[in-house]
């Protein structure tokens, strides 16, 4: 038995009776995207926006300090921050600005909406951009000292005209199951000792048909350990407790956030633990964390060390990795937190 999508007015009827509800959890409990659910509010507080970051990011700059916000499934990335030195390209651009620090991939910036909701303090306002399937990319809301003129020029600027409350999504992307190739470990660990970037590391994977997560499986010593997926906890405690900068990264397809210093406060609730500190928030759910890996890359830089976060299907949820000091890879402080931290128990086949 298939299940109908809903109208947009049998939309709009329960986003009024779900009141508070986060948008993403009604879009699930209605089963359609989070953009088919803002479309169909398409004239009630909602216009439909060129989606590009080559016309986004620009508007935003102009906006002055807003909260940029970067998610997953299993983790909110929050940055409070301007949107400043943007450096676009057609396969990848940047934002590489003191507060907010992107990596983003144009190709999945698809649906675009401006939107101005009444919230409990008063009007909300925000840019959101979507992807084919109609999930979350990346979202720019506006805070009290925002300027607002640069947002009515945006409105101008970036509107589409489009007024259909109804929106046409493609069908998810799957994600990549984790991908060895026992045959090529010899290989694999010949050329990951060579690497001198860690950005050569997915091309890598790619010439031996690996992904990531397949080739921390197989890499062992030095190169992978896995670790206990529950001792989440005890890295970020830790990182708080001794005040080490970090690099903490959360991305899904269309863009990847860092925010880029110590973190100070630490409010766990539930499955969920919450970095709540002044200009960066981050909500991570730490039962989704299925398998939690140390990896170690050598650079010309020394050695950079990070802790990677997948779900249980195989999909990244968050790397962090130490801050390094006068171009040095090479982090003292990070790795000897990252040694502490307990391996997995050995997984029988």
């Amino acid at each position: 038995m298939t299940t109908s999508t809903p109208t947009p007015n049998e939309i709009r009827a329960a986003l009024t009776e779900a009141g508070a509800a986060r948008s993403r959890d009604l879009a699930d409990r209605l089963k359609i995207s989070e953009a088919q659910l803002l479309a169909a509010q398409t004239g009630h507080g909602v216009i439909r926006i060129t989606a590009h970051p080559d016309v986004v990011i620009p508007a935003a700059e102009r906006m002055g300090e807003v909260m940029a916000l970067t998610r997953v499934e299993a983790a909110v990335h929050e940055k409070v921050g301007t949107y400043a030195n943007y450096h676009p390209g057609p396969h990848a651009a940047m934002v590489l600005a003191d507060e907010i620090d992107l990596r983003i991939f144009p190709k999945h910036w698809v649906h675009g909406f401006m939107v101005e909701h009444e919230g409990e303090h008063g009007l909300r306002r925000s840019l959101q951009v979507f992807d084919a399937a109609g999930d979350a990319v990346h979202k720019i809301h506006l805070r009290a000292g925002s300027d607002l003129a640069a947002w009515v020029a945006a409105r101008e600027a970036l509107a589409t005209g489009e007024t259909a409350d109804t929106l046409e999504v493609a069908p998810r992307e799957p994600v990549e199951a984790p991908k060895s190739d026992p045959a090529k470990l010899d290989i694999l660990r010949k050329e990951w000792a060579r690497l001198t970037d860690t950005h050569q590391f997915l091309r890598l994977c790619s010439k031996l048909r690996m992904n990531r997560l397949g080739a921390y499986r197989i890499a062992g010593a030095p190169f992978a350990r896995r670790l206990d997926p529950g001792c989440v906890d005890q890295m970020l405690e830790t990182v708080r407790d001794r005040e080490t900068a970090i690099m903490l990264f959360v991305g899904n397809r269309g863009c990847i956030q860092i925010h880029s210093g110590p973190i100070r406060t630490l409010h766990p609730m539930g499955p969920w633990q919450n970095v709540m500190d002044p200009g960066f928030n981050l909500h991570l759910r730490r039962d989704k964390v299925a398998e939690l890996w140390a990896v170690e890359k050598p650079t010309q830089r020394g050695a950079a060390v990070s802790v990677e976060a997948f779900d249980a299907e195989g999909g990244l949820i968050f790397q962090c990795f130490g801050v390094g000091k006068d171009g040095n890879d090479h982090r003292p402080a990070w790795r000897e937190i990252v040694d502490a931290l307990p391996s997995a128990e050995e997984v029988t086949a």
